[in-house]
């Protein structure tokens, strides 16, 4: 394990909480996120996450940093598909277009927790079975083949276990308020359509965890790593969403991209695992191997989607959206103000 000094967990968790904070302060008047604020705002996310990199360049060395960097790229990539997820259940929900950021400002936040917890658990674990590793493979080859064969499970945001839990501990309305959570009706505290949709980010954030955990945990086994370099991807995930939102239908090769990486750190995780249980003349995969495998997939798989286009055009994200929006009941659509006035109670929980 990697002796971290204790004032750049420190720099970490500072950089987390104030950058959390500067985005909801940048956003605490709910509005339609365009193109070109998504745009910056991830430039934002990427730039702290390469000069945290750097950091751990010049204060672990040369290996920890390359380990960050492939463990974040790796992160940010299979991260993809949490996006297409979100489409789903903004859809399903109707989520006006308005207050999406704020519930995945939330989802972000029960994502850090969680992760936290899994990837701790991970690393306990792979320290004292490092037979584990070769079921963390096989997981990593099922996602595989699923991705291969387009066998990929739907998703049902409505019948989650989350969104059902939660529906038994506290009545949800119909009708959205704004962007409050909770409301009050009769003198009895419920539980608006958003809160519910917070709940089934997290259900979804839980089911792709079965891919990330172990394929971070083949790049590094050091908590430091493999936490803050998920963090770092995790914070940029709702500026990346809203700035391809409308074009991830159209990078469909990025899928099978996917499952050539996953197929990639499962024989890492065998080469790994075999070093050290059967004989350390097996050779491990280094990490700038990996991070270089990583990069060279994802240009391809997104320039083969650029080159070669589906042949059937598929409609924007964006519009399906806003016809969704036009066919919602008139009780939702009176709430559904795209810029409520600063001040107005819809800024409340």
């Amino acid at each position: 394990m990697l002796e971290v000094p204790l004032w750049l967990w420190g720099a970490f968790a500072a950089t987390v909480v104030v950058s959390l904070a500067v985005d909801l302060l940048s956003h605490r008047t709910a509005h339609v996120i365009g193109f070109k604020e998504a745009a910056s705002w991830s430039g934002l996310w990427v730039g702290l996450a390469l000069i945290f990199g750097a950091v751990v360049f010049l204060v672990l060395g040369t290996t920890a940093g390359t380990e960050y960097t492939t463990a974040w790229l790796l992160e940010k990539s299979l991260s993809v598909d949490n996006l297409f997820v979100f489409a789903v259940i903004f859809a399903y929900f109707k989520v006006p277009r308005a207050y999406q950021h704020r519930v995945l400002f939330f989802g972000v936040i029960g994502a850090l927790v969680f992760r936290g917890i899994f990837l701790s658990l991970g690393v306990a674990v792979v320290s004292r079975f490092t037979a584990v590793l070769f079921a963390f493979a096989a997981v990593l080859f099922y996602s595989t083949y699923k991705l291969l064969k387009d066998e990929e499970e739907s998703f049902d945001p409505g019948k989650s276990f989350a969104v059902r839990m939660l529906r038994k501990i506290i009545p949800v309305r119909d009708e959205y308020a704004g962007a409050k959570f909770f409301v009050r009706e009769g003198g009895k505290r419920m539980a608006t359509p958003l809160l519910a949709v917070v709940a089934a980010i997290e259900a979804a954030d839980l089911i792709f965890a079965v891919d990330s955990v172990p394929a971070v945990l083949a790049v590094s086994d050091d908590a430091f790593i493999v936490y803050t370099s998920n963090a770092f991807a995790i914070l940029g995930l709702r500026a990346l969403y809203f700035m391809l939102a409308g074009l991830l239908d159209r990078f469909h090769y990025l899928s099978k991209g996917l499952a050539i990486i996953l197929a990639f750190i499962g024989v890492k995780l065998i080469l790994q695992a075999s070093h050290k249980m059967i004989s350390p003349s097996i050779p491990e995969i280094p990490s700038p191997v990996s991070l270089a495998v990583i990069v060279v997939v994802l240009t391809g798989s997104v320039l083969l989607s650029i080159r070669r286009p589906t042949p059937l055009g598929v409609p924007e994200q964006a519009d399906g959206q806003d016809a969704d929006a036009a066919e919602r009941p008139s009780s939702a659509a009176e709430v559904d103000d795209p810029e409520p006035p600063a001040g107005s109670p819809d800024q409340g929980l």
